[in-house]
């Protein structure tokens, strides 16, 4: 017999095996084009979480970082303090003033334990604001000559004066 033939007769064979194993009803399946049962299921990952507007104000406060100090300044080419905070949170649809002290009546209270990202957090008799990240840690634009950047809450020579959840 031709090594072709053999081959083609083989697999014609592991085919109807495969057919006369399989039950009944995933035969005529099978036929008709229907699905295999089969003990194998493919299940689809879960869907990403869609991010909160807080944490998109992290990732947009965290794209600001080197940018320098700007007294007044409220965009990429340089922010102050509460210039950083406005600008974030307004690219994300929410306006808030451009003023340590006026952002502070803006929100809720948030005690020092309950910190999330995206809270703001308070310094310097409210002269002084930063955008909280988690970890004990916030992004600010601290002053004349500096630029924007990480700083942990504890490294300051002062405590916060208190803090705000504006979502």
């Amino acid at each position: 017999m031709p090594h072709r033939l053999v081959i083609s007769l083989f697999a014609c064979v592991c085919v109807a095996m495969v057919f006369a194993a399989a039950p009944q009803a995933d035969r005529i399946g099978a036929v008709r084009g229907f699905r295999l049962e089969s003990p194998a299921h493919f299940v689809l990952p879960p869907r990403p979480a869609t991010p909160t507007l807080s944490q998109k104000a992290v990732r947009l406060a965290r794209e600001q970082l080197g940018v320098p100090y700007s007294y007044g300044g409220a965009s990429p080419s340089g922010f102050d303090c509460s210039g950083l905070v406005s600008w974030v949170y307004g690219r994300l649809g929410l306006s808030l003033p451009h003023n340590a002290a006026a952002l502070y009546g803006v929100g809720r209270p948030v005690p020092r334990a309950k910190l999330r990202p995206g809270d703001l957090v308070f310094f310097s008799g409210l002269g002084h604001v930063g955008l909280y990240i988690g970890r004990g840690r916030m992004i600010h634009s601290p002053q004349s000559g500096e630029r924007v950047e990480i700083q942990a809450l504890g490294s300051r020579s002062t405590p916060p004066v208190g803090a705000r959840r504006v979502v």
